[in-house]
């Protein structure tokens, strides 16, 4: 057997698993909207309003579920490595963000009469947030027992 660390198999938990499926699914999702799916609506000559339209029915939407998935992945991260990670560890803080973030993005509507600029920042974030969390590790408990 080699000593490598890639030829061990990975023991995920069932957390782990729900990590990395929220994380593909909110990351992803935010990341394909803006820069594969808005792009190629615009570019395939479909009208712009149109597209805005689109893109002011999906952004909320995709964000609602990055914040659920991202307090979904907050709990996965407690439950494993403790209370204290949620303000001590990278991924706490960056899940943390992403929640205000979300939050911002959403009550922006209620506060501002033109919320545009506000929504589109929260959102770029939200997107640089993911993907820096996707560059760490997942939280494994050694308390459970691997599926």
């Amino acid at each position: 057997m080699s000593k490598f660390v890639t030829s061990k198999p990975k023991s995920l938990t069932a957390g782990s698993i729900s990590w990395l499926l929220a994380q593909t699914f909110w990351v992803g999702g935010l990341w394909l909207l803006q820069f594969v799916l808005l792009p190629a609506m615009s570019h395939s000559g479909l009208a712009s309003m149109l597209v805005s339209d689109m893109s002011a029915v999906l952004a909320p939407l995709l964000v609602g579920l990055a914040a659920c998935c991202a307090f979904l992945q907050l709990l996965v991260l407690v439950s494993a490595e403790g209370l204290r990670s949620m303000w001590q560890d990278m991924r706490g803080q960056l899940l943390l963000a992403v929640l205000g973030l979300a939050a911002s993005y959403l009550l922006a509507d209620q506060l501002w009469s033109d919320p545009r600029r506000w929504q589109l920042f929260s959102y770029l974030v939200m997107a640089l947030c993911g993907l820096l969390l996707v560059l760490q590790p997942v939280p494994v408990s050694a308390k459970r027992k691997p599926i």
